[in-house]
């Protein structure tokens, strides 16, 4: 299963977190399951660091995606049929970054590993 892991959940694991839940941890594991990013949850962390909001995550935007280079997750770009499923989204969750990844996953067939119940709300395969 294609797995599009939500910004919260690419902190945690980039941080080897405890708040990442069991089944999630087996889920990110399993080698069957490729894992993506969306380059929205880079520009989420970037914007986060930089006002000083991200409490759960040190060392900015550098040290984040060096992470990920090194992990086994895929970075995607946003692409135009991404942004066109976005502006057809009903407005249950505000967030713009959240918004493009749930797109995302619909244009692409991924499951969201997430605990955001606001995405959980929207037709889009969730897990947590």
């Amino acid at each position: 299963m294609k797995l599009l892991l939500d910004t919260h959940t690419v902190l945690w694991y980039a941080n080897e977190h405890e708040q990442l839940s069991q089944k999630a941890k087996e889920h990110i594991f399993n080698e069957n399951n490729p894992l993506y990013m969306s380059i929205a949850s880079a520009w989420e962390v970037a914007i986060k660091c930089s006002i000083n909001k991200l409490t759960e995550f040190r060392g900015g935007v550098d040290i984040f995606l060096d992470n990920i280079k090194d992990s086994p997750i895929e970075i995607i770009g946003v692409l135009p049929r991404h942004v066109k499923i976005v502006e057809t989204l009903p407005f249950i969750h505000r967030d713009p970054f959240d918004r493009i990844i749930i797109a995302t996953a619909l244009a692409e067939n991924m499951t969201i590993l997430t605990a955001d119940g606001d995405i959980k709300n929207y037709d889009v395969a969730c897990l947590w």
